[in-house]
Protein backbone atom coordinates (compact mmCIF):
# COMPACT_ATOMS: atom_id res chain seq x y z
CA UNK A 1 0.00 0.00 0.00
CA UNK A 2 1.18 3.52 -0.70
CA UNK A 3 0.97 6.33 1.26
CA UNK A 4 -0.74 9.58 0.28
CA UNK A 5 1.54 12.61 -0.97
CA UNK A 6 0.98 16.39 -0.67
CA UNK A 7 0.07 18.54 -3.20
CA UNK A 8 1.58 21.46 -0.84
CA UNK A 9 4.30 23.64 -3.06
CA UNK A 10 7.67 24.70 -1.58
CA UNK A 11 8.89 27.65 -3.07
CA UNK A 12 12.40 27.70 -2.79
CA UNK A 13 12.66 31.17 -3.98
CA UNK A 14 10.96 32.40 -1.09
CA UNK A 15 11.40 32.89 2.36
CA UNK A 16 8.01 33.13 4.01
CA UNK A 17 9.33 34.18 6.90
CA UNK A 18 10.75 36.99 5.48
CA UNK A 19 7.46 37.58 3.88
CA UNK A 20 5.64 37.82 6.54
CA UNK A 21 7.52 40.05 8.37
CA UNK A 22 8.02 42.18 5.28
CA UNK A 23 4.32 42.37 4.90
CA UNK A 24 3.95 43.22 8.45
CA UNK A 25 5.85 45.48 7.72
CA UNK A 26 5.25 49.71 7.25
CA UNK A 27 5.61 50.52 3.57
CA UNK A 28 9.29 51.38 2.75
CA UNK A 29 10.24 54.94 2.72
CA UNK A 30 12.29 55.01 -1.09
CA UNK A 31 8.30 53.35 -2.47
CA UNK A 32 6.76 56.07 -0.50
CA UNK A 33 8.25 59.09 -1.44
CA UNK A 34 8.31 58.02 -4.80
CA UNK A 35 4.24 57.62 -4.54
CA UNK A 36 4.45 61.74 -2.44
CA UNK A 37 6.15 62.87 -5.14
CA UNK A 38 3.69 61.60 -7.82
CA UNK A 39 0.89 62.75 -5.37
CA UNK A 40 2.12 65.84 -4.98
CA UNK A 41 2.90 66.94 -8.62
CA UNK A 42 -0.07 66.09 -9.54
CA UNK A 43 -1.42 68.53 -7.08
CA UNK A 44 0.97 71.18 -8.34
CA UNK A 45 -0.51 70.24 -11.91
CA UNK A 46 -3.52 70.82 -10.96
CA UNK A 47 -2.75 73.83 -9.39
CA UNK A 48 -1.23 75.19 -12.58
CA UNK A 49 -3.69 74.37 -14.64
CA UNK A 50 -1.53 71.94 -16.60
CA UNK A 51 -3.13 68.52 -15.19
CA UNK A 52 -3.26 65.40 -17.84
CA UNK A 53 -5.34 62.40 -17.68
CA UNK A 54 -2.43 60.69 -15.15
CA UNK A 55 -2.65 63.72 -12.82
CA UNK A 56 -6.31 63.24 -12.75
CA UNK A 57 -6.23 59.14 -12.24
CA UNK A 58 -3.67 59.74 -9.51
CA UNK A 59 -5.98 62.07 -7.41
CA UNK A 60 -9.31 60.32 -8.27
CA UNK A 61 -7.30 56.75 -6.91
CA UNK A 62 -5.87 58.33 -4.16
CA UNK A 63 -9.51 59.44 -3.25
CA UNK A 64 -10.73 55.95 -3.18
CA UNK A 65 -7.77 54.45 -1.12
CA UNK A 66 -8.48 57.28 1.52
CA UNK A 67 -12.21 56.16 1.68
CA UNK A 68 -11.85 52.83 1.57
CA UNK A 69 -9.33 52.94 4.30
CA UNK A 70 -11.63 55.15 6.74
CA UNK A 71 -14.75 53.21 5.93
CA UNK A 72 -13.06 50.30 7.33
CA UNK A 73 -12.23 52.51 10.17
CA UNK A 74 -8.74 53.79 9.33
CA UNK A 75 -8.79 57.09 9.88
CA UNK A 76 -12.71 57.87 9.77
CA UNK A 77 -12.39 61.55 9.86
CA UNK A 78 -10.95 61.11 6.22
CA UNK A 79 -13.92 60.22 4.93
CA UNK A 80 -15.92 63.27 4.22
CA UNK A 81 -13.18 64.71 2.94
CA UNK A 82 -12.69 61.74 0.14
CA UNK A 83 -15.43 62.02 -0.99
CA UNK A 84 -15.42 65.72 -1.78
CA UNK A 85 -12.00 65.09 -3.48
CA UNK A 86 -14.37 62.47 -5.29
CA UNK A 87 -16.89 64.86 -5.85
CA UNK A 88 -14.62 67.58 -7.53
CA UNK A 89 -12.67 64.98 -9.53
CA UNK A 90 -15.97 64.19 -10.71
CA UNK A 91 -16.49 67.78 -12.03
CA UNK A 92 -13.17 68.63 -13.20
CA UNK A 93 -13.68 65.30 -15.56
CA UNK A 94 -16.78 66.66 -16.81
CA UNK A 95 -14.96 70.09 -16.96
CA UNK A 96 -12.75 68.35 -19.37
CA UNK A 97 -15.20 66.62 -21.40
CA UNK A 98 -16.26 70.26 -22.41
CA UNK A 99 -13.31 72.21 -22.61
CA UNK A 100 -10.34 69.97 -23.30
CA UNK A 101 -8.81 71.00 -19.85
CA UNK A 102 -8.72 70.14 -16.26
CA UNK A 103 -9.38 72.63 -14.27
CA UNK A 104 -10.66 72.64 -10.61
CA UNK A 105 -11.46 75.75 -8.14
CA UNK A 106 -9.50 77.02 -5.12
CA UNK A 107 -11.31 75.24 -2.43
CA UNK A 108 -11.43 72.13 -4.35
CA UNK A 109 -6.98 72.18 -4.46
CA UNK A 110 -7.13 72.99 -1.19
CA UNK A 111 -9.69 69.91 -0.28
CA UNK A 112 -7.20 68.29 -2.84
CA UNK A 113 -4.28 69.11 -0.91
CA UNK A 114 -5.87 68.17 2.76
CA UNK A 115 -6.71 64.61 1.59
CA UNK A 116 -3.32 64.54 0.51
CA UNK A 117 -2.24 65.16 4.19
CA UNK A 118 -4.76 62.82 5.52
CA UNK A 119 -4.46 60.04 3.41
CA UNK A 120 -0.41 60.26 4.25
CA UNK A 121 -1.11 59.94 7.40
CA UNK A 122 -2.93 56.62 7.04
CA UNK A 123 -0.72 54.70 5.09
CA UNK A 124 1.71 55.38 7.05
CA UNK A 125 -0.17 54.18 10.23
CA UNK A 126 -0.80 50.41 8.66
CA UNK A 127 1.00 47.75 7.53
CA UNK A 128 2.09 47.41 3.95
CA UNK A 129 -0.23 44.43 3.56
CA UNK A 130 -2.78 46.03 4.87
CA UNK A 131 -2.04 49.42 2.41
CA UNK A 132 -2.37 46.51 -0.54
CA UNK A 133 -5.54 45.37 0.70
CA UNK A 134 -7.17 48.61 0.63
CA UNK A 135 -5.32 49.39 -2.82
CA UNK A 136 -7.09 46.28 -4.30
CA UNK A 137 -10.41 47.17 -2.69
CA UNK A 138 -10.54 50.72 -4.12
CA UNK A 139 -10.49 48.96 -7.35
CA UNK A 140 -13.46 47.33 -6.32
CA UNK A 141 -14.98 50.59 -5.43
CA UNK A 142 -13.60 52.48 -8.53
CA UNK A 143 -15.48 49.68 -10.78
CA UNK A 144 -18.37 48.55 -8.78
CA UNK A 145 -21.33 51.53 -9.31
CA UNK A 146 -23.18 49.90 -5.93
CA UNK A 147 -20.20 49.73 -3.87
CA UNK A 148 -19.07 53.26 -5.23
CA UNK A 149 -22.56 54.77 -3.87
CA UNK A 150 -21.69 53.02 -0.78
CA UNK A 151 -18.44 53.96 0.26
CA UNK A 152 -17.76 57.25 -2.05
CA UNK A 153 -21.04 58.84 -2.40
CA UNK A 154 -22.57 58.01 1.13
CA UNK A 155 -25.55 56.33 -0.34
CA UNK A 156 -27.04 53.38 1.26
CA UNK A 157 -27.37 50.90 -1.08
CA UNK A 158 -30.92 49.07 0.18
Amino acid sequence: MTRKKTRRKVWKLINPVTMAIEGAALPEAKQLDHLRRAELSAIESFRTGTAVDSDHSMMTVMSAIAAVMAHEGIGIEVLPVARQAWQHMHEAEQRFLKTGKYGITGPALQCLRDLYEYHDLQRTSVSRLEYEVAITKARGVIQNPEYRRKVLEGENSE
